[in-house]
């Protein structure tokens, strides 16, 4: 295959494809999700069976444990990507929506309207319920989509390919407006992020090293986060009970996210009291703990070293440091963050709204796991990513961070003098 030309050939086509999404109407765009979720039910044996090709060709090849488990479409994943379909197509849909309207003193009135962001490829590993979460929001927000999984998900992505083919084509859209990428081969993704003409923004999901490649080699807009590398601070105005039950949830809910907590950093005027129970709690999680000298002082843990205040361990490995007050703690935070979620525990109210004012992170919390960092939780219906960028989109991308704004006007014949 000419991989040059065939990626051009489906920039070309998801361009067309995209105006026609961008003027299709809510209802539109909703039937075709709808329709998505019910091809993706009746094709549950044809998905089964192309997820067994991946996992035994993923078994073949040494995959671990845990991508292979990221791999399978169970029964119970369908039905999480059908409700999904359905509850991306019950969202209020953010395309037209005009604000800000005001009357200048020429008589002319301006405002602002939401509009798509035209083609949006998305590069993604392993797991192949992205496929329908991208392509519905994409949808959704009036985008076209060309979607790039990893070769290791390639005979499921192509069965849930059709079923999008399938939900568009019901709907009167055309099927390149979900285009996933047929071959395996890399060269494809260098395509895909050099295709200003035809493609207007890129969204990586996966490794940090993938996302270091795209955001280093493309020439397309990158939204994106490489680390999550997230903090809570446990201020000497801490409730004790929060504050344990909050440091324990961010680390131990879930370890392989982004919003875990990966650095635990505590006052020094409660050290001596709260680190023993810490370390009690997770010690019980079977986490590994490494502290700094003041912290190993108190408790029993490993050395920290200065990579682990920048490590992401994805797994249960802590890193604990006391600071010195809330000032030592915005300080290693803005140096060692990955400015994505942060999250102060203090009954002052006053030194909450220091630390989200000073606190440079795309989101930051009071009193609350940084795992609620989450489009789902946050009330977006669903995310695309979570992006630690600073133009643009921040923090968790749904709907709305997959759109833009264009000025509107409006006269009556007005001329300017």
């Amino acid at each position: 295959m000419d991989i040059a030309a065939y990626m051009a050939e489906v920039g070309e086509q998801a361009r067309a494809a995209a105006t026609q999404v961008a003027r299709s109407t809510t209802a539109v765009r909703n039937q075709a999700l709808l329709a998505t979720a019910r091809a993706l039910d009746a094709a549950r044996d044809e998905l089964a069976m192309a997820n067994r090709k991946d996992l035994e060709s993923g078994r073949d090849n040494g995959l671990d444990v845990a991508m292979l488990d990221r791999l399978e479409l169970t029964s119970q994943r369908i039905d999480t990507m059908i409700e999904g379909l359905r509850q991306v197509a019950s969202l209020p849909d953010p395309i037209g929506e005009i604000t800000d309207m005001t009357y200048r003193p020429s008589g002319i009135q301006v405002g602002k309207m939401r509009v798509p962001l035209g083609v949006i490829g998305i590069i993604y590993e392993s797991r192949p319920n992205v496929t329908v979460e991208a392509a519905s929001l994409c949808l959704k927000s009036g985008n076209a989509t060309i979607l790039r999984g990893g070769s290791e998900s390639i005979h499921s992505n192509q069965a849930i390919a059709r079923c999008l083919a399938e939900g568009l084509a019901e709907a009167g859209l055309p099927e390149t407006a979900v285009q996933v990428v047929k071959t395996t081969d890399r060269a494809a993704v260098g395509e895909l992020i050099t295709m200003p003409k035809y493609v207007d923004v890129i969204v990586p999901r996966g490794g940090k090293g993938l996302i270091e490649r795209i955001s280093r080699d493309a020439r397309v807009p990158v939204i994106k986060h490489l680390d999550g590398v997230c903090h809570v601070y446990l201020d000497s105005h801490a409730d004790p009970e929060k504050a344990l039950k909050v440091a324990v949830n961010a680390k131990t809910q879930r370890y392989g996210t982004c919003n875990t907590m990966e650095t635990l950093l505590v006052d020094c005027e409660i050290a001596e009291d709260i680190l023993p129970l810490l370390a009690s709690a997770f010690s019980e999680k079977g986490v590994e703990l490494r502290g700094c000298e003041q912290t190993r002082a108190v408790i029993d843990a490993g050395e920290a070293v200065e990579a682990d205040w920048e490590a992401e361990y994805l797994g249960p490995i802590l890193a604990i440091r006391v600071v010195d007050g809330l000032d030592g703690a915005i300080e290693h935070i803005n140096r060692y963050s990955s400015q994505h979620t942060d999250s102060i525990i203090t009954e002052n109210f006053t030194r909450a709204r220091r630390f989200i004012t000073e606190v440079d992170s795309s989101s930051v919390m009071v009193n609350t796991s940084t795992r609620f960092a989450d489009g789902f939780e946050y009330g977006l219906g669903a995310e695309i990513g979570i992006s630690t960028d600073k133009i643009h989109a921040r923090g968790p991308v749904g709907l709305e961070g997959l759109t833009s704004q264009k000025y509107v006007v409006f006269g009556d014949g007005h001329i300017r003098t």
